[in-house]
């Protein structure tokens, strides 16, 4: 682990200063290899960093804000597989050889962060052992909780469910105000906007939450902890964002 003050020096080339995880931790040998291909990038709510189907040509790594890993299906309706912040990277299928994939990749929750291009990184792993083991256990980690997502939504009642997706986009905006409508967030869990609004009032009614304009607000997280079904846990277990 690298000392938090040589973490919180950490720059690209441009200056502007790098919160993500998997940068932060890596060896300074390493990091000066990767270092001058890492371009900063403002991420605006709804941007698609990686269409489906289509080459895959950067990865990401957030600094702020959240990325979801969405499936779109041809009658139209979509449904959220994954999501991450600071602690990983986007475009882990480029890593792992492929060079498309059939997930979209869209900023959920504004934010920023680097990206660097697939070939520059794959050349890079050569070099940069530590960094191929970093992605290739956050690869690990983000496949578990695709898996325990896909049984979440199968499975759990809408208001545990949404009370699981709050707690892990705090982990990884630390807010308690999520800035999502309700529009998005049916989409996240594959669902409708008036059965997201019903969870979201039962939650509410509880003390759990509150209700701003383009957001919602964590108010007592002990408590949503409880009424999160167990799928939480589970992906925190494999998805160390403390």
């Amino acid at each position: 682990m690298i000392a938090a003050k040589q973490q919180a020096a950490r720059t690209n080339p441009a200056g502007k200063r790098i919160s993500n995880r998997v940068l932060l931790e890596l060896p300074e040998e390493e990091f000066r290899i990767v270092r001058p291909h890492l371009s900063f990038v403002n991420f605006t709510s709804h941007l698609r960093l990686n269409q489906p189907n289509r080459a895959l040509n950067f990865v990401h790594f957030p600094n702020a804000g959240q990325i979801s890993l969405v499936i779109d299906m041809k009658n139209g309706k979509s449904v959220e597989a994954g999501l991450l912040g600071k602690e990983g990277a986007s475009g882990m299928s480029a890593m792992l050889g492929l060079n498309r994939t059939p997930i979209l990749e869209v900023v959920q929750i504004a934010g920023n962060g680097f990206r660097m291009r697939v070939s520059t990184l794959r050349d890079a792993l050569r070099s940069t052992p530590r960094l191929q083991a970093a992605l290739g256990r956050y690869s690990a980690g983000l496949a578990i909780q695709m898996a325990q997502t896909a049984a979440c939504n199968r499975l759990h009642k809408v208001e545990e469910r949404l009370a699981r997706w709050l707690l892990m986009a705090q982990d990884r905006v630390d807010s308690r105000f999520i800035r999502i409508t309700h529009d998005f967030l049916a989409t996240m869990l594959g669902t409708d906007r008036p059965t997201v609004t019903l969870a979201a009032g039962i939650l509410q009614k509880h003390g759990l939450v509150g209700h701003t304009r383009g957001a919602l607000e964590i108010v007592n997280r002990k408590k949503l902890e409880r009424v999160a079904c167990e799928c939480y846990g589970v992906v925190a277990e494999y998805n160390d964002i403390a």
